[in-house]
Formats: C-alpha cells, structure tokens, sequence
C-alpha cells in the first residue's frame, strides 16, 4: 500500500500520464456513483449552466482559483473535479502537438484521420466539404477522450487570420486571403466540430461535441521575419482594413459559427496588445458579436507583455491588463505565478477572476464534463473504432482530391495515359510521407506517398530523389537528366515542407528552395517529351520560368494534401479524377519581396505601394486569386436577376468626397437590409469530355473599379460547387445582400453604401446591377 501511495504521489507532482487501460472512463466531474455530488448545484443539470459554473467558483479557495487560470489546470479533489488540459489541436485532424498534448495516441487509439492541411481543403470552395471534414474531427476527439486518453475537449481551431502576405510560414493553415472564404471555413468548422447542424440551427447550449477556438485574434500574420517577430510586432493597422478584412472572420465565427472559444494574438494593433486590449475582447467580441465562451492567450502572450513588449510596467501589471481585458486562461503559467501577488497589491480583484473562471467552468459544463461519466451521456456511444473508420478516410481523400489545383495544362497533357510504357518520378517530395501533412498534424491512419500510389498505375516506374532534401543545397542534375532521357514520361515533385515554412518560420524570397529550378528546367529540356511539375507547398511559390516553359506541360499544385494525397494526386495525374480546385490566394513574383512584411495596409497607394490580395493588389501576378483549370471547359451565363436595380430607402442620405450618395449600413438595420436583396441565378455547362466537381465563384466590382486606392479591385461575394456530367447543364443561385456584399468601409472604419453601378461577374460573364440611395 505504501509503494502504491509513493507512485500515485510521484504521478501527481510530475504529470506523469500512464497508459489509460481499456476500461478506464474519461475524466469527470459529477460522478452518479458518489452521493454526495447530488448535493453539488454545480452537479444538478436542471440547473443553468451560468448558475452551475457560478457554483463552482463559489466553492474555491482564491488559491485554487488562480489554479484554474492556466492551461494545466489541476484537479480539485475535494469537489471531485479532474485536471483539466485547455490545449489540444485539431486544425485538420485530431493531434498530440505540444509540450502537454491534452490527446495523447498512447492507447487504444493510435492514430486519427489526417485531411488535407487547412489552405488545401480551402481550394475547393465548398463550405459543406469543410462542415463534414470538421464533424469527422469532432467525432474522432470525442472518441480519443471517451478511450481514456483526452485531458481535454477545447481544441485551438480553427487559424481564421486573412494570408496577407505570401511569405506567412502559417499562411498553410488558414483558409485564405479573402475574407469571404475565411468567414464561411469558420462558421463551417466550428459548425461541424462542435456537433451543430451545417445550417446553424441545432441547440447546443449543454450539448458541444467538442469546442472550437478561432484563432488569432487579430490582424497576426508575421511569425519571424528578417529578425521581426510576432511577440514584439506591433501590427499598424488602418479602421478601414480592421473593418473589412481582418476582423469580419472573426465576427462570422462568433456570430453565425457560435464558437466556444477565442484566441487572443501575440502581437500588438495599433500599439496595444491583443490579449489586454478591452475593445477587442469585450467591447467588440462579447458586447458587439454577443460571444459566449472563454478567451485563451496564445502560448505565453502573457508574459510577453512585460518581458519583451515592456507593455506593462510589471508582471503584476500585465496580469491586470489581460483580466480586466477579458481574457479568462493563460496558455503558460504566467497568471499561476503573479496573480496572487497582483491581488494583493490590488490591480486585481476577485471579481475579475471570478469573471474568468464562471466563463472557463461554463464551456468545460457544456462539453457535459460535468454530468457524470461522459460515455453514458451524449457521444458518449463514440468510440475508438469510429477514429480511422473507413468513412472517415474516405473523406479524407475527397477532400484532397478536390483541393487539388491544375494550373497549366498545355496540349492537354494531363491526364497521362494509363499505358505508359515508362514513366520516370524525379523530386525530393515525391517519396516523404510526412511532408503531406503538413504542420500541426497528429499520426495519421495510413501513409501513402505520391511515388507508391503512382506506381500502382506504372509498373515500370523509375525513382530519383533529385535532391536530398527540398532545401536542395546539392542537386544531383547529371542523373536526373539520365533518367528523364530514357523515360517515356516524367513527372517532377518538387516545392516546400515545414523545414521552409512552418510556425516561428516566414520566407524571405518566394523562389523555389536551392537548385530546385536548375533541376526543374534541366529535366524538362533533356525529357522527351514535356513534364509534369507537381508542387506540395503551402505558399505561394513564384514559378513563372515553368509557366512560360514549354517543356513543362503541367502545373499541378498539391498544397499538403494529407494521409489521402498521395493516391488523390495520382488519380488526378492518371485523370481518375477530374481536378477542379482553384487558388484560395494570389501566387505573386519574386519582386513582391520587396514589401516589407510589415506594411499591414491592403490598399495600394500613389506612392508605389502594390496593395495585397486579389481585392487591392495592382502588380503582376503569377497565377490569380481563385484560378484553377480542369480536364473540362466549363461555361456560364447569367439569367436575368429578379431586381436589378435596389433601393435603399434613406431619408437623409450622405454624400461622400467624390459627390456619390452613399447610406450607412448601421443606420439601415436588418430589416431594411433584408429587403435590400436580389436573387440571381447562373447557368453552368460541362462542354468537355469528363464529368467533374466544379466551383463557381461569383465576385462584385464597382464600375469605378479599384482606380482611386480605396475601393476593391473586385470582391467574392459566394462561391458554391456543382457536379455535372459531360454535355450537361445546370444552375446555381447566388443572393446577392446590398448590405453585406456591396458595402465598403470608409477611412474610420464605417460600413457604407455607395450608391451608382455595379458588375457581378463569373467566369468573363458580367451582370450590372445599380444601386440608388
């Protein structure tokens, strides 16, 4: 008994997390088997979950309070709550990342579905594809945390910052750089992984499947550059840009996605940083969007504010700064440290970490961790046989498969015959399985590479990795060349991994790493025949040279197309499967990096300043926003739209600096913005050869363009997808709100109106549309 004592003891004070045996129930507060939790209001579940987590807090000691505001946060045994771990991630896929990973793959389960990474999944603009890949990761956490080996059932997902500038080492998680698509991927995810229906409308006030966090609030999109980095960036940011692209993710997250949860950023805006800036997290999120949920610093944001920012002038101080903001836990240990003494010499109050913790306790409530064992409860039926089940790898290879992105297409090389006699495979990234995950994966199911599934086509297929790694210091050229010599097609696969970008790690040119364009060209001009270059990168590269090379036929971009995009990508080589992603950003040349990675500002100006995204940007660019060709031709035509002219009824309209009339959106309130709507409807056909998965973005322009730096060059305003067979029509609809669509913020943030004419466009098709004020 002693020795039992010694070890239980050993565990507690240095975390050690044995292996969950397979019968061990997950941990839980509120156990029906001990008769005294029925004395517990927190345990009565007929009781709301504010008054219950108010309960909670009531009962602790200001010790065990200040306990509970860091991501370890340990049990309390007298009231028979279990520790709790707020970090874990699922960003496409359930994993055991970081330094105390709540999910762990040290039992039952091993592994979990891994999808394509976020910027992939992204590519096939298709908000329902995103909802069921995210009702597949909720579902396999809830089945690792019903096997006994979660800590935790808060998952730091999605990443909804706007990839503003190609060189972003985590531009690969986001969905984009518009904040249209952004805005849908968020309201999908969370959706999805929270166990909400895709419309939105299921109640899920006691009953989250797991809680989302939408990351990092705001405006973050520099890690490390050129010494610069995001703990001590101060993000300089105008109204408008605030306004019109970095928060409306955010605000579509909260609003329509319900999110859980919120991350607050590293960085400072505008001189104040994000995680004690009482505008953003309760002004903004809690009072304006209505947020229900906790506010999590990033890992350590707490202490920055101090140590490396000199923010607060104390330690004492920046803890202050982050409760009173609204900020409820500390990723760190920062608050554990310094909040007592904080209290003590009164820059906080107990209130302000009673606030904190009713907010925690409440979302922790709401994952029914608190009803008695979770696996007799809702969900509580899945298991660790639905994590990796069949149906969940299969959407694993969906969603890669339409990802994927076919940007050149010359002679109609691609699809490659089945046929073929030979069939040389040259690149460092053609035989890494890892490198297809990208970062913030867990082990996935199975591995695939693209050489393994291209050979189950091609039989006599020959290997050369042509560099020893992607950063391709040495390329062996010479044998290279000699291989694509004696092969009757060659297929390159080349491009980036995480040792180029990655968390904590941006780019400083936009070129291919090391001699990979030397290999590239020198392959082509010695091949008989013209290549195919596949690239799996997150960012954007610029490969103008292989564009305009003739040799290279084919373009195919893989991002990190997860467990499945090995044989997803020889499918589409070997035209198994019709490509039709298209680019969720713009591909840039090599002369963008002369933008300073710190200039946040969208717009162009008169000065030389490009501007950034397809929506301000005026530069050459290698490949456009939303590009991406198919193995058919699609065409569109517009029919005629049920109003096309819209009225906004103003009493008093304003007139702005170019004498156009123009109405505030907050001034017009919902009803008359409801009624300020048209349908219009699209008329696609298939005229190739192949039936396909195609989508159709639809984008808005003022007739006066983006010719004056203020307004956008164009914008999307709705992207849905159709499958049509070859020869076949069919017809999509897009509602187009004056509102939410054709409104542009002013140089102080404001959401206005211009009145005058507009052009919906798809494809080179073009409706106009006025508006009167």
């Amino acid at each position: 008994m002693a020795k039992l004592i010694l070890v239980l003891l050993f565990i507690f004070l240095h975390g050690v997390d044995p292996a969950p045996t397979p019968h061990s129930s997950p941990p839980h507060a509120c156990d029906a088997s001990n008769p005294t939790t029925k004395l517990l209001q927190f345990c009565r579940t007929d009781l709301s979950v504010n008054r219950r987590a108010r309960d909670i807090v009531s009962r602790l000691t200001v010790d065990e309070k200040i306990s509970q505001l860091v991501n370890s946060a340990p049990g309390i045994p007298r009231l028979g709550v279990p520790a709790y771990q707020w970090w874990s991630e699922a960003l496409h896929g359930v994993a055991d990342v970081g330094p105390t990973p709540g999910i762990r793959f040290n039992g039952t389960v091993k592994a979990a579905t891994s999808f394509p990474q976020v910027i992939l999944s992204a590519a096939s603009f298709d908000s329902y594809l995103w909802f069921r890949i995210a009702q597949v990761i909720g579902k396999e956490a809830r089945g690792v945390y019903n096997a006994g080996q979660a800590k935790g059932m808060t998952f730091w997902a999605p990443n909804i910052n706007i990839f503003r500038d190609p060189r972003w080492g985590r531009g690969q998680e986001t969905p984009g750089e518009d904040p249209t698509v952004t805005g849908a991927y968020a309201v999908a995810y969370v959706r999805g992984l929270q166990g909400d229906s895709f419309d939105g409308k299921k109640r899920l006030s006691g009953h989250l499947q797991a809680s989302a966090c939408c990351k990092h609030f705001t405006a973050y999109d520099l890690d490390r550059w050129k010494g610069i980095t995001r703990y001590v960036f101060n993000a300089q940011v105008s109204l408008a840009d605030l306004a019109e692209t970095y928060q409306p993710p955010f605000k579509k997250c909260i609003e329509e996605g319900r999110a859980s949860g919120i991350m607050c950023a590293y960085n400072r805006v505008n001189g104040i940083p994000s995680c004690a800036d009482p505008n953003l997290l309760t002004r903004t999120a809690r009072g304006l969007w209505h947020f229900n949920g906790y506010i999590t610093s990033d890992c350590d944001a707490v202490s920055i504010i101090y140590d490396d920012q000199g923010y607060a002038k104390t330690p004492e101080d920046a803890v202050a700064d982050v409760l009173k903001a609204g900020m409820d836990v500390n990723c760190g240990a920062y608050l554990q440290k310094h909040t007592k003494s904080a209290l003590q010499q009164k820059k906080v109050s107990e209130t302000d970490i009673n606030r904190a913790l009713i907010n925690l306790f409440s979302v922790r409530i709401r994952l029914g961790l608190f009803n008695g064992d979770p696996t007799k409860l809702t969900y509580g039926n899945i298991s660790p046989n639905d994590v990796c089940s069949p149906s969940h790898q299969a959407l694993a290879l969906e969603a890669a498969r339409n990802g994927i992105v076919l940007l050149k297409n010359a002679f109609k090389l691609l699809p490659l015959s089945k046929r073929s006699v030979s069939l040389a495979v040259i690149g460092p990234n053609a035989h890494v399985a890892k490198t297809l995950l990208g970062n913030y994966a867990g082990p996935p199911c199975k591995n695939v590479t693209p050489l393994d599934a291209i050979r189950g086509y091609v039989k006599n297929g020959v290997y050369h990795k042509g560099c020893d790694f992607v950063a391709c210091s040495n390329a062996a050229v010479e044998q290279a060349v000699a291989i694509a010599r004696n092969a009757e097609r060659v297929v390159l696969i080349m491009g980036l991994d995480q040792t180029q970008e990655k968390e904590d790690m941006d780019r400083v040119d936009l070129s291919l790493p090391g001699k990979q364009r030397e290999l590239i060209t020198s392959v082509a001009k010695a091949a008989k025949k013209p290549v195919v270059l596949v690239l799996i990168c997150g960012g954007p590269v610029d490969i103008s040279f292989a564009k305009d090379n003739d040799k290279i036929g084919s373009i195919v971009w893989a991002g990190y197309p997860g467990e499945a995009g090995g044989k997803a990508l020889a499918e589409i080589l070997f035209g198994d499967h019709n490509p039709g992603g298209r680019l969720p950003v713009t591909w840039y040349p090599q002369s963008f990096v002369n933008v300073k990675m710190t200039d946040m500002r969208m717009r162009s100006s008169s000065s030389g300043y490009p501007g950034r995204t397809y929506r301000f940007y005026k530069g050459p660019k290698v490949f456009e926003f939303g590009h991406g060709l198919s193995y058919s031709t699609y065409t569109y035509h517009f029919k005629t739209l049920a109003q096309n002219s819209l009225y906004l009824n103003q009493s008093e309209p304003q007139t702005n600096s170019d004498a156009l009339r123009y109405a505030l959106v907050s001034e017009m309130g919902r009803e008359s913005c409801d009624l300020a709507k048209t349908k219009v409807s699209v008329v696609v056909e298939n005229q190739g050869e192949m039936a396909g998965k195609h989508p159709v973005l639809m984008f808005v322009r003022n007739e006066k363009g983006g010719e004056d730096g203020t307004r956008v060059e164009k914008q999307l305003v709705g992207f849905k997808s159709i499958v049509l067979s070859n020869g076949e029509k069919g017809e999509v609809e897009f509602e187009i709100g004056v509102c939410e669509h054709l409104s542009r913020a002013n140089e102080v943030g404001v959401m206005v109106v211009e009145e005058g004419k507009y052009f919906l466009t798809v494809g080179d098709s073009e409706l106009p549309l006025t508006v009167n004020v």
